[in-house]
C-alpha cells in the first residue's frame, strides 16, 4: 500500500474501459475530467466511464472534476500576427484593430504593479505594460520578436484583475459534475479565500457537500496562500500556469511552501503538472523527472497528478508504473520516527489531541495498523496530518467518504456496515482488518473514533485492540 496517491487524467489517449480498469489496477486511485476541453456528451461519457470501473475493494476509483475557470485568451485573430521587438501593442477585450490584441471579454483591469508584463503562448510572447489606458485596455511595448495565435493563453502577472469566479460554462459544468457524483470540485485560478465561499454556496443550494480544492496557480493565490489554504478543503499546485504568472525559478519554493503549510494545516495537498511530461511521447522519463517526483513525495505531497502523460500521451500505462514504482521505492527510504509527530499547534482540540495520541501509541509499541472509525473522514484526515508509519485504515460506511479519502495520504479506506455504537467497533475492525489479511489473531491495532457515534468532528476515543 503506497502512501502517496496517484490521480490520473482521461483523455483520448486512455478513453476506453479496459484500459482505465489497467490504470486503477496499477495503483490508479483518481481520475480527473478536465472540463476544460470536449462537449456536453464526451463529458457526460467521461464521467460513466470512470463509475464502471472498480478497485480491488469493489468501489469505483474517485472523480476529480476540474472546472475550466476564467481563462484568459486571445481572440478575434484571423491569422498569426508577427511583432518585433518594441513594438507598440494595445491589450483590449472590447477594441479590434490594427496594433490591437483581443482578449476574452468581461476582463476588467483594475490595478498595475510595478514591472507588470502579460505573457502571451505560456511566456512564448512578452509584453511590458506602460500605461493602464481604461479598466478595459492597456498600452503595452513588446520585449522581444514572437508571434502572437489566436485561442493562445494569456497572462498577467503584477496587474490586479476584476474576473467573475465561474464562467457561464464553468455553471454548467459544476451541475453537471455535481449530478454525475464527481467526489471533488477543483476551482481553477483561486485568487482569494473568498472565491471557495461562492462556490460552496453553489454546491450546498444544489443540495451536495462534495468538497472543493483550490488550484495555486495565480500570483494572487501565492500571495493569499494560507487564507486559500485555511478556507479549501485541498489545495493543488497547478505548476503549469503558476510557472507563468511567478518566476519560474520561485515554483520549487511556492511547491514546498504549500506543501509545508497544507501539512500543518491538515489539508490534502496535489502537485500537478509536468510531473512526467516527457513521457507523453517517450516510454521512459528523464533523470529529472523520477528526482522531482521523489522530491515532491519527501516533501509530503498527498497526490500526484498527471495530465497530458495519461490524457494525450502514448504510454498511459507505463506512467503509471512508473509512477507507482518510484512511490514505492522513495517511500521504503523514509524512517517515519524522524518525521515530526509533534502537534503544529500549541493549543489544539481533542479530536486532533486524539489523533495525534493514536499516531504516538502506534510509533511508540510499534503497531503497524490505525484503525479510524469516521463518518466524514475528518477523524482518517486528522491522523494522517502527523504522518505516522502505520498503514491508516479508514473504515466508514458511507461510499462517498471512502471516495474522498482515496486521494489523501496514507489513508486506505473501507466500507463498512452500518454501525451506532462504539461497543460494535471492535467487532467490525478485527473482521473487516482479518478478512483483508491485514492482521494476525493475537496482533494489536491502534483504533480511533468518535462517540457518539455519527457525530463528526467528535474524536475521542482510542484503544488498543488485539486481532481475534
Amino acid at each position: 500500500m503506497n502512501k502517496t496517491k496517484i490521480i490520473a487524467t482521461i483523455g483520448p489517449g486512455c478513453d476506453d474501459e479496459s484500459t482505465l480498469q489497467e490504470l486503477v489496477d496499477l495503483g490508479v486511485c483518481c481520475f480527473r475530467i478536465n472540463l476544460s476541453h470536449g462537449s456536453k456528451d464526451q463529458k457526460n461519457r467521461y464521467f460513466d466511464l470512470i463509475r464502471s470501473l472498480r478497485t480491488p475493494l469493489g468501489l469505483r476509483p474517485t472523480i476529480l472534476a476540474d472546472l475550466a475557470g476564467p481563462k484568459i485568451r486571445v481572440r478575434n485573430l484571423e491569422k498569426p500576427l508577427r511583432i518585433k521587438q518594441g513594438d507598440s501593442i494595445v491589450i483590449s477585450n472590447d477594441q479590434v484593430g490594427p496594433g490591437k490584441i483581443s482578449v476574452t471579454s468581461g476582463v476588467r483591469f483594475e490595478k498595475i504593479n510595478p514591472g507588470a508584463q502579460i505573457l502571451i503562448d505560456d511566456g512564448r510572447v512578452s509584453l511590458e505594460v506602460k500605461d493602464l489606458l481604461s479598466d478595459q485596455a492597456l498600452e503595452c511595448v513588446a520585449l522581444e520578436d514572437g508571434v502572437i495565435e489566436n485561442r493562445k493563453g494569456v497572462n498577467f502577472p503584477g496587474i490586479a484583475l476584476n474576473v467573475p469566479v465561474l464562467t457561464e460554462q464553468d455553471e454548467v459544468d459544476l451541475q453537471t459534475s455535481l449530478s454525475k457524483e464527481a467526489d471533488w470540485i477543483a476551482l481553477s485560478f483561486v485568487r482569494s479565500p473568498s472565491d471557495y465561499d461562492l462556490v460552496r454556496a453553489k454546491v450546498r443550494d444544489a443540495g451536495y457537500t462534495t468538497p472543493i480544492m483550490g488550484k495555486i496557480e495565480k500570483w494572487e493565490a501565492v500571495q493569499n496562500l494560507d487564507g486559500i489554504i485555511d478556507s479549501f478543503d485541498a489545495v493543488m499546485v497547478a505548476r503549469g500556469d503558476l510557472g507563468v504568472e511567478t518566476p519560474i525559478e520561485k515554483v520549487p519554493l511556492v511547491q514546498k511552501e504549500v506543501i509545508e503549510k497544507a501539512n500543518q494545516a491538515g489539508k490534502p495537498v496535489v502537485i500537478a503538472t509536468q510531473i512526467l511530461d516527457s513521457m507523453i511521447d517517450r516510454p521512459v522519463p528523464t533523470r529529472a523527472e523520477v528526482s522531482d517526483i521523489a522530491n515532491a513525495i519527501l516533501d509530503g505531497a498527498d497526490s500526484l497528478m498527471v495530465t497530458g502523460e495519461t490524457a494525450i500521451g502514448k504510454h498511459p500505462k507505463k506512467v503509471i508504473g512508473v509512477l507507482s514504482r518510484v512511490i514505492e521505492e522513495t517511500e521504503s527510504s523514509i524512517d517515519y520516527e524522524k518525521y515530526s509527530n509533534e502537534p503544529m499547534d500549541k493549543k489544539i482540540n481533542t479530536a486532533n489531541a486524539i489523533s495525534h495520541a493514536a499516531c504516538s501509541v502506534s510509533g511508540d509499541q510499534g503497531i503497524d495498523i490505525l484503525v479510524t472509525m469516521t463518518h466524514s473522514g475528518s477523524t482518517a484526515r486528522m491522523a494522517a496530518r502527523y504522518r505516522p508509519a502505520a498503514k491508516i485504515i479508514a473504515m466508514t460506511p458511507f461510499k462517498e467518504t471512502c471516495r474522498r479519502l482515496a486521494i489523501v495520504w496514507g489513508v486506505n479506506p473501507f466500507l463498512v456496515d452500518s454501525y451506532k455504537s462504539a461497543d460494535e467497533i471492535p467487532e467490525i475492525a478485527n473482521k473487516v482488518l482479518g478478512k483483508m489479511g491485514l492482521i494476525e489473531e493475537g496482533e494489536r491495532f491502534v483504533v480511533t473514533g468518535g462517540v457518539p457515534v455519527g457525530v463528526p468532528g467528535t474524536t475521542n476515543y482510542l484503544s488498543v485492540l488485539k486481532g481475534n
